[in-house]
């Protein structure tokens, strides 16, 4: 139990990346009221921890209903969240786990940034939602382990929201570089990671035998 709870802390932190969310944030935001800010994040914070919840309750039963088995998802997943882990390392930007250049420039125009790009791509992503199935997947179905992946889901988003009300000041701590140096350490955790779930994915489809 506690190992499944610093596999789903540490695959929601990178995922979710309540710091490098936090840095773009402050970014798009500059020149709005500090009120407006703290609205923004907590709505933002808000929608997305929905998102995540709503895809950790019923991502693996739509799945199920679509007839994609556990193997197929932990490989699936694994190799979504391998290429997320590789441009990490490279310090690109991913669709995966960031808006992409033409959202981020189509934000720049907008006067509400709590529901696009903050909740959605920024922390509820593809990445993040990916996770959050997976996770719940590894709980297989004991009522106790989902608890704990939940409650791991809740602690990153609530560190996310945090994040998201200092942001200016994580923003001046950081730097361009810091914030890639951060994104470079947690893009090799989340491929060591992501391999993992690859080949429990292999061996569940009963590829590597027993």
């Amino acid at each position: 139990m506690l190992e499944l709870g610093i596999v789903a802390l540490t695959t929601f932190f990178v995922t979710i990346g309540p710091v490098d969310v936090a840095v773009v944030f402050a970014v798009l935001s500059q020149g709005m009221s500090p009120a407006q800010r703290r609205a923004m994040a907590i709505r933002g914070a808000l929608v997305a921890g929905g998102i995540l919840l709503l895809f950790a309750l019923v991502g693996e039963a739509l799945l199920s209903i679509l007839g994609i088995s556990l193997a197929a998802l932990y490989t699936a997943g694994g190799i979504l969240l391998l290429l997320i882990g590789i441009d990490m390392v490279f310090a690109r930007s991913s669709g995966g786990v960031s808006a992409t250049a033409a959202e981020t420039q189509e934000a720049r125009t907008r006067k509400d940034l709590s529901i696009f790009p903050l909740a959605t791509p920024l922390l509820a992503g593809p990445g993040a939602m990916g996770a959050a199935i997976l996770m719940m997947s590894r709980a297989e179905g004991d009522p106790a382990a989902q608890v704990v992946v939940l409650g791991a889901l809740v602690a990153v988003m609530v560190l996310a929201l945090v994040c998201l009300l200092v942001a200016s000041r994580l923003q001046h701590w950081l730097g361009v570089t810091g914030a890639h140096v951060l994104t470079r350490i947690l893009g090799v955790l989340l491929s060591a990671l992501a391999m993992q779930f690859i080949f429990d994915g292999l061996q569940r489809s009963g590829l590597l035998g027993a």
